[in-house]
């Protein structure tokens, strides 16, 4: 299937299966935060300084939850299996999804907003950890490319389909809070069935023996804390401290491009195009989705270079590309220019390269054992770049210039591939014999 060498145990099903969770995983991860706005102020008739705190809150308590709960979920992951932490992640989601247009204040909706970005934590561990379970070590960089290929098309679907659910609905007649919870609904219903059809397809878990804690007899399970701490000291292998850097880079790179690039474009249309707020809207739409077409597009091709070079060379290739993509936005004195259109491809390109090739790299470096705590560690070390790089570049965007989070972001991605050209000869993969197995679900 798809040309992947699948692990002992994988049937098609379960590798369809792997995918369809990042579809759908990714739809549904991408459509709240999209979605919000409208939320916001059609639906709930927030504006002003209102808007603005509003939006805010929810961005933090999304983002704490995030950073306090995925070392759990990964260290989780290894111990009751995958299936049932993506499950409950999808599950989660759909709570959230579904109740959120019916929350009465604003602290409910953080409530709301904080059970929604439980679900995505669980979401991101699992799927990148049962992709890795799922095929053999030679075929993983061509797995994580298939992988970020049906991400991007859900992410598409999010945006193009999902997004305008409540429009479409207020067109047909509907007063815009109905059709905000009518909306949202049939979002969380689709989420609840793929959840259900999820949890018949997706492997149940694979037998293997799992070393027990000291002091423990055999059979007994580590206990959750040991596991996440396991997690963090793996980041003394070389090979895995550079996949956790790449991390770092790659899910701020990804938060940048959603939230930064879309600003820039908007503030010179309006500004100095004169523009109005929709036209501005429309160009800003028309250059980001040249990013995330690349995003779709790129993603099988830096998984197939996954397999033909070296794990570490694949990533420090991904990062200079990337970093010089980013730093290359200080070239542009005119976003809705030709360039942009360069650069917007160049970013997307970088982005996906580096998203891609870091999950491969950490698979091989870690035993199955631990695999899930690692991811957990990893997809941590990126909510992490998020929260700093985000912040920091939200504030040169207004003390410098529009350009200054991707000169950041670009200089932090020269620093990891700097910092790989300095290790990659003192990276050793784990046996393929350690890496193949998974627990038990």
């Amino acid at each position: 299937m798809l040309g992947l060498d699948a692990a002992t145990g994988i049937s098609r099903t379960n590798l369809w299966a792997c995918m369809g969770l990042g579809l759908l995983g990714t739809a549904v991860i991408t459509f709240l935060p999209a979605a919000q706005p409208y939320l916001l102020t059609d639906a709930l008739g927030l504006s002003g300084d209102d808007l603005g705190r509003t939006t805010g809150y929810l961005q933090v308590a999304a983002e704490a939850a995030l950073i306090l709960s995925l070392a759990w979920y990964g260290a989780l992951a290894d111990r009751i299996g995958r299936r049932p932490v993506a499950v409950a992640g999808l599950l989660l989601c759909t709570l959230g999804a579904a109740l959120y247009p019916f929350a009465g204040n604003v602290a409910v909706l953080v409530a709301l907003r904080v059970v929604f970005a439980l679900g995505i934590a669980a979401l991101n561990v699992t799927m990148s950890a049962i992709t890795a379970d799922y095929v053999r070590d030679r075929a993983r960089g061509r797995a994580y490319g298939w992988l970020g290929l049906f991400s991007g098309i859900g992410a598409v679907i999010a945006v193009l389909v999902l997004v305008r659910l409540p429009n479409m609905l207020e067109d047909g007649g509907m007063a815009p809070a109905t059709a905000a919870r009518v909306g949202f609904l049939v979002v969380a219903g689709l989420v609840l069935l793929g959840a259900l059809a999820l949890r018949g397809t997706l492997a149940p878990g694979l037998a293997t023996s799992v070393e027990p804690p000291a002091g423990q007899p055999a059979g007994a399970r580590a206990g959750l804390a040991r596991l996440v701490v396991e997690g963090v000291r793996l980041a003394r292998d070389p090979g895995v401290a550079l996949s956790y850097a790449a991390s770092f880079v790659a899910r701020a790179d990804l938060a940048l491009v959603a939230s930064f690039l879309s600003l820039w474009i908007v503030d010179y249309a309006k500004a100095v195009r004169g523009m109005s707020a929709t036209e501005a809207l429309a160009k800003s739409g028309a250059i980001v989705g040249i990013a995330y077409m690349v995003i779709v597009v790129g993603a099988p091709l830096f998984g197939w270079l996954g397999d033909r070079m070296r794990r570490q060379d694949v990533v420090i290739l991904a990062q200079a590309l990337a970093g010089a993509a980013y730093l290359s936005t200080l070239l542009v004195s005119d976003p809705l220019g030709p360039g942009m259109m360069l650069v917007a491809a160049a970013v997307g390109l970088g982005e996906i390269g580096v998203i891609t090739t870091a999950g491969p790299l950490l698979a091989q470096q870690v035993p199955a054992r631990y695999r899930g705590s690692s991811f957990g560690v990893q997809t941590l070390c990126g909510a992490i770049g998020i929260f700093v790089i985000s912040g920091v570049g939200g504030w040169l965007y207004d003390l410098w210039r529009p350009a200054a989070p991707f000169a950041l972001a670009g200089a932090c991605g020269l620093l990891v591939a700097l910092f790989g050209l300095a290790v990659r000869r003192r990276v050793t993969p784990v046996p393929e014999a350690v890496q193949g197995t998974v627990p038990a679900a």
